[in-house]
C-alpha cells in the first residue's frame, strides 16, 4: 500500500503503482492540508476578482466569471485542453501520471478538494486508465493536453482502458461503483497545470 501523505514518494513507489498494481490511499494528514487550502480558495471566491477562480483563464484574466458560472468554466477548461494527438501513451505511463497528480494534491498547495485527489486515486485502484494521446504537452506550460485527458475520466467522459478493452470512462466509472466528480472553482487548474506526465515517463 503507497500512503500519500503529502510529502514527496519514491521513484519505487511509482514503479509500484504503474507497473505492479499496487494500491493507494490517502492519509488523514494528507486530507487535513487539502481542507485547508480549500478553504484559502473558499475565501478568495468571496472577494475581488482571483485569477482561475472569479476569473478566466490566460488572455481572458481580467474577466470575471459569476459563482454559477465557476463550474462550467472548470469543465470547459478540461474539455478545451484534452486536445491530445496521435496513438495512446503506454498504460503504465498514464497510471504513473495520475499517481503523481494525486501525490501533487495531496501535498495541500492546489486548492482542490480531497475528493479530486480521491477520485484520481480511485482510478487507479479500480484500473481504470485514461487513454492520453501521444502528442500535445505545451512544454514550459506543463502537461496540460495528457493531464487533461486524464482528467476527463474524472468527470465520466473520454475512454479509458479497463476489463481488457477500451470503452467511456462513464460506462467504466459505474462498473467499478465510483461516481464522476465535479470541479469547483480553480481545481480545473489543478489537475491540469503541472508536469506530471513527464516525471511519470522520467520515473519509469
Amino acid at each position: 500500500m503507497i500512503r500519500l501523505d503529502g510529502h514527496g514518494v519514491s521513484i519505487d513507489d511509482v514503479v509500484q503503482v504503474a507497473r505492479h498494481a499496487a494500491r493507494i490511499e490517502l492519509t488523514p494528514d494528507a486530507i487535513v492540508r487539502m481542507t485547508a487550502a480549500r478553504d484559502v480558495v473558499d475565501r478568495l471566491a468571496e472577494g475581488e476578482p482571483r485569477y482561475g477562480i472569479s476569473t478566466g483563464f490566460g488572455a481572458l484574466a481580467t474577466v470575471s466569471i459569476p459563482p454559477d458560472r465557476r463550474r462550467a468554466l472548470q469543465l470547459a477548461l478540461i474539455r478545451s485542453h484534452a486536445a491530445g494527438m496521435g496513438e495512446p501513451v503506454e498504460t503504465e505511463v498514464v497510471r504513473a501520471m495520475v499517481f503523481l497528480r494525486a501525490r501533487t494534491l495531496a501535498m495541500g498547495h492546489s486548492g482542490a478538494r480531497p475528493l479530486v485527489a480521491r477520485a484520481m486515486i480511485d482510478l487507479v485502484n479500480a484500473d481504470i486508465t485514461p487513454i492520453v494521446p501521444e502528442y500535445g504537452s505545451l512544454g514550459a506550460s506543463g502537461d496540460l493536453a495528457p493531464l487533461a485527458h486524464g482528467a476527463l475520466a474524472l468527470l465520466g467522459e473520454g475512454d479509458v482502458h479497463h476489463g481488457g478493452r477500451v470503452r467511456p470512462a462513464a460506462e467504466a466509472l459505474r462498473e467499478a461503483g465510483l461516481e464522476p466528480i465535479e470541479l469547483a472553482e480553480k481545481e480545473g487548474l489543478a489537475v491540469t497545470n503541472g508536469t506530471d506526465a513527464i516525471l511519470g515517463m522520467l520515473c519509469l
